[in-house]
Order: C-alpha cells, then structure tokens, then sequence
C-alpha cells in the first residue's frame, strides 16, 4: 500500500530520541510560516489540528497533518521526512539538537494515484 508520507532512517532516529524527551508527538507541515514551507514536530495535543488540516498518515508512529491549501500542492506527491544538520528558524522540536527536519518529495506513479483515490473514496 502507497502512504502519503514517509520517513528516512535518520529522521526516525531523530524522532525517537525526541519521543524519549518529550513524549508522544505530532507533525504539521508547515505551510509557510516561520521556516518556510517545513514538516515541523510537536508534543501531541499541543497544536491545535482545525479543519482545515489533512491526515496524511503517521511517521514513526506519530500523526502527521498538512493544511488543505498545502495539500493541494503537494497532493500529487509522496512527502518523505529527512532530517539534515543545521537549525531552521521555527518551533519544532528538532531545532536544539541542531538539526531540522526536510521534506522531500517524489511524484506518484499513475498506478500509486489510482490506488490512493480507492483507498481515500473507501475510508
């Protein structure tokens, strides 16, 4: 099954060590605001998920949203959290390890779009 979101080794690595200091966690990707367009990382229940934001999955067994107006621009892709050496100038949990979490990203294949509209019509 395609998943809307990924997770490299060393980024998962960085989340653990994360959830051993904080706890259970949470991703939103940023749509703009203070680092850019970047995956930031939360304690869970500490931002606030409206409406307009969109599951797209878990990471490291930690929920992970996107605004629906990102969503739109990122729908056709498949985001793949990284983690990279250097601080981004946002909130995330990240930034005091001296690292940051990145989006990557690769287009879906024909086949992988089709079966994520069975999969999101079905659910």
């Amino acid at each position: 099954m395609v998943a809307r979101v990924e997770v490299t080794p060393k980024a998962e690595e960085m989340i653990a060590r994360l959830k051993a200091l904080h706890g259970p966690l949470m991703f939103h990707q940023s749509g703009g605001c203070c680092d850019g367009s970047a995956p930031m990382c939360y304690p869970a229940n500490e931002f606030r998920v409206g409406g307009q934001d969109v599951h797209l999955g878990q990471i490291a067994g930690c929920d992970f949203y996107i605004g629906a107006a990102q969503f739109e621009y990122w729908c056709h892709t498949q985001l793949i959290i990284d983690v990279v050496p250097g601080r981004g100038a946002g909130f995330s949990l990240e930034a005091p390890e001296g690292v940051r979490f990145l989006t990557r990203s690769r287009v879906f294949s024909d086949d992988e779009v089709a079966e994520l509209e069975a999969t999101e019509r079905a659910a």
